[in-house]
């Protein structure tokens, strides 16, 4: 969840304001040249913007999005909400072709169906299945989410990791972005992709055994369980619009389809996590976006975790981060009354404790002013009801939304105005040598901290159970783009954490501490530290940065990270030297003929299993490098 803010505030504005102002409109709106999926011409889309949509998303009319967040949306859901949807009304009058140019345009791509890249389906003669009894069917290779795979998973060693070469690559056909974590069960891989379609991947060659189409696009990784009357297994996920999904894991076809939430911007961004027939789906939002209307009544969003029954998608709990939003008392500079509490998203993928039967996640900053007590927080809730056990809160008093940006301190901006420092990683469960549980944390602001699931006593200010910190370092400089952004891998006591420290390009950070550390897990001492090397060409600042901002993943003696730059690298866990890299931002030919190209690695990190190892290369939002290819790497490309 990169987002493009304010970095200056009060006394250091100026310059620096137009340059962010830049940044944003280059990122949001620029030329998407780098990938296969050509864009359409601006000109006739924008002049249709201006005279059918600007009064209304321009702002300021209440509900209606900011034009910011239509790349996220993409073409395909902005010409559905004009063909047949909420927006039919407003359409009425133009032609299809006219409402392409303008969805393309909104969306900044071209639509999927719109391009000529092909999928290259199986041969009759490929099995459906292998009987590898080998699998990794969630996000965190586990239900604690250690994102750390076994040597018998992996199929991989130290040894074989500097002869690793590419041995496929996948085309995500009109994609700027590729971003949902493989899984693997019996020699298939089940993806999502930024248009909605989920695929069925060979894992030997890459061709494509099925296809299921969501209705938005998928951004995390699916989950692989069962179904009662569905012999084969089920896959299960949610889509950007907030609906989730279980699908026949042999065909594709969908067993049941529900709502997450009924806020209008719920997204689903973290990983839904499956455990007893249960699939604990993680809440965030797009109304960080929705805010920087000055119209839109800010803000009433509330972050949390529901539980859904996997046999027919009802709903067993919801537990949110925030009470009931009410009116604060205040008013925006339009007069618009201000909700609050509200936001604190959560944006990872929930950690199961078996044993103490209960969940854990972090959660993001507040939307609108005052912050609460559980954003920027770690919760503990139970896995049968969703009640709150206990919550330990790493940084108060940071609320922000989009508003800060196209704002300033004008609209919906909070009063507080950041800075933005979400616990955006997955929470780790881990047992020590000692025996020992803990719960590792990673944060944007730059920290890691460990706390003890077993220790909480009566908080007197705030009447709740606050989890016990065991301790805390800080390990980088942080910022709203990291920091630990995305995820960190554990095993044996010691903690791995990749972190960004990205700055945009915007100000000589002498501060700035990114790279990958290795931590002991026990008491939170720097075991080494290697920095990233900075091989961005000139010139290609912002868009190109060494930071690490995607989960890391780790095998028996080796941690695999991504930059933003588009490296794939491998670290020795013993001393931290890189064994081994590979420049993803480049073009691929791909096994359906088209050529791909790779870009940023961001968000979801690498998969390793039966000696090959798979990431997604390319990301689109913010000031990144788009791309749209998953590639396969083996020993020799073999």
């Amino acid at each position: 969840m990169i987002r493009i803010k304010r970095l200056v505030r009060h006394s250091v504005l100026g310059t620096a304001s137009i340059l962010l102002s830049t940044l944003w409109v280059s990122a949001v709106w620029g030329a998407v040249s780098a990938v296969t999926t050509p864009k359409a011409s601006t000109g006739a889309g924008e002049q249709l913007y201006s005279q059918r949509c600007a009064g209304c998303h321009d702002g300021p009319v209440a509900r209606a999005p900011h034009k910011i967040v239509f790349p996220m949306l993409g073409p395909e859901s902005i010409l559905g909400a004009m063909n047949g949807g909420i927006m039919q009304a407003q359409a009425a009058g133009l032609s299809e072709e006219q409402k392409i140019l303008l969805a393309e345009h909104l969306g900044d791509r071209a639509l999927s169906g719109a391009t000529q890249t092909k999928i290259s389906y199986c041969p009759d003669t490929t099995s459906n299945s292998d009987n590898s009894e080998t699998q990794i069917t969630s996000w965190g290779m586990s239900l604690g989410n250690s994102r750390d795979i076994d040597e018998n998973t992996a199929g991989l060693a130290l040894s074989d990791v500097p002869a690793l070469k590419v041995k496929w690559a996948f085309a995500y056909p009109g994609a700027t972005q590729a971003r949902s974590q493989p899984i693997v069960h019996q020699g298939k891989i089940f993806v999502g992709s930024q248009d909605g379609t989920i695929y069925a991947l060979d894992l030997a060659s890459g061709c494509t055994h099925w296809t299921f189409k969501a209705d938005t696009e998928v951004r995390h990784a699916l989950s692989l369980g069962t179904v009662k009357n569905v012999s084969s297994g089920a896959l299960f996920f949610g889509d950007f619009a907030g609906s989730v999904y279980a699908i026949d894991q042999s065909n594709g076809e969908l067993i049941w389809k529900t709502k997450a939430n009924d806020h209008p911007d719920t997204t689903i961004t973290g990983s839904p996590k499956l455990y007893n027939d249960v699939l604990y789906v993680p809440l965030s939002s797009r109304e960080w976006a929705s805010a920087a209307n000055p119209a839109y009544q800010c803000c009433t969003f509330r972050g949390g975790v529901v539980a859904i029954n996997t046999a027919d998608g009802s709903q067993k709990w919801v537990s949110y981060t925030v009470d009931t939003p009410v009116k604060s008392g205040q008013v925006n500079s339009m007069g618009v009354p201000l909700m609050a509490p509200s936001g604190a998203p959560v944006w990872n993928s929930p950690t199961i404790d078996v044993e103490r039967n209960r969940l854990y996640v972090g959660t993001g900053e507040n939307y609108s002013s005052p912050a609460s007590l559980t954003s920027d927080a770690v919760l503990a809730l139970d896995l049968d009801d969703g009640q709150r056990i206990w919550s330990y809160q790493s940084l108060a008093k940071d609320a922000w939304n989009m508003a800060c940006f196209v704002g300033g301190e004008q609209g919906n901006c909070p009063s507080e105005n950041g800075p933005d420092l979400d616990i955006g990683a997955s929470t780790i469960l881990h047992t020590l040598a000692s025996g020992k549980d803990i719960v590792l944390a990673g944060q944007k602001s730059g920290h890691v901290f460990a706390l003890d699931p077993d220790k909480s006593w009566y908080c007197a200010f705030t009447g709740c159970q606050e989890g016990r910190v065991l301790w805390k370092s800080k390990i980088g400089m942080g910022g709203f783009a990291g920091g630990i952004h995305w995820g960190m891998t554990a095993s044996d006591d010691t903690l791995y954490a990749a972190v960004s420290d990205r700055d945009f390009g915007l100000f000589p950070v002498s501060e700035a501490r990114g790279g990958m550390y290795s931590i002991n897990a026990e008491d939170g001492h720097v075991n080494w530290y290697t920095p990233v090397q900075d091989r961005c060409p000139e010139g290609t600042k912002p868009m190109c940065d060494p930071g690490l901002s995607a989960a890391i993943t780790s095998i028996p003696g080796v941690i695999f990270a991504g930059g933003f730059d588009g490296y794939l690298m491998a670290y020795d866990k013993a001393d931290g030297k890189v064994l081994w890299e590979y420049q993803t931002n480049r073009e691929f030919d791909t096994i359906s003929g088209e050529v791909a190209h790779g870009g940023a690695i961001e968000g979801d990190g690498p998969v390793v299993i039966d000696g090959t190892l798979l990431v997604n290369s390319g990301y689109s939002f913010g000031t990144s490098l788009p791309g749209n290819v998953l590639l396969a790497f083996s020993v020799d490309g073999k």
